[in-house]
This record gives structure tokens, sequence and C-alpha cells, in this order.
């Protein structure tokens, strides 16, 4: 089983569904809710693909999501104040082997 934890690194802004800190699981091609603290259906989009890509071993690295080691980073689409009222969340991705 490829286990991949998606984390909330940051949050700029506001947003309505984290607070900091929390946890998405995926195990091969499942969200696992037992273990996964909340999910949000507006970051999925920004994070899917990139998780896929991770679980497949791609190096985050290469695909420009960090400059060094095994975790890569990305956004929610929400780009908070002045446009909206919400903020981005900044998420790590790992795969853990």
């Amino acid at each position: 089983m490829v286990r991949v934890i998606v984390r909330v690194k940051e949050i700029r802004g506001r947003c309505a569904v984290f607070s900091g800190g929390e946890k998405i699981i995926i195990d091969d091609a499942e969200i696992n809710l037992e273990e996964s603290d909340k999910i949000c259906i507006h970051a999925l989009p920004s994070i899917l693909h990139y998780i896929t890509a991770l679980r497949e071993g791609i190096d985050p690295v290469k695909l420009g999501l960090g400059k060094e080691g095994k975790k890569g980073y990305v956004q929610c689409a929400d780009p908070g104040e002045p446009y909206t009222l919400g903020g981005k969340v900044i998420f790590e991705i790992e795969r853990l082997d």
C-alpha cells in the first residue's frame, strides 16, 4: 500500500474549513476517512493531480513543488483578500514509503 499525507502547512487569510495542522490521508487511491481530519472540496482540485504523481513516485522537486527533499507544496485556489473573504491554504504533500 502506498500512503500519501497531505498536511495543512499554512493559512494566509481565513479558511472556512481548515484552522491549521489538519491532515488528509490517502491510501493507494482511497481517502482514508477514519484517519483524515477534514476534506475541503475546494482544495481537492488543487492537490489531486499532485497526490497522484507523488503516489506514483515522481520526485516533487522535479515537478517544481519543492526545493529539496521528498515533500511538495501546493495551495488552494482561493486568492483571499482583497478578492475574496477567504484565504490561501498551503498544503504539504508527502509520500510515505
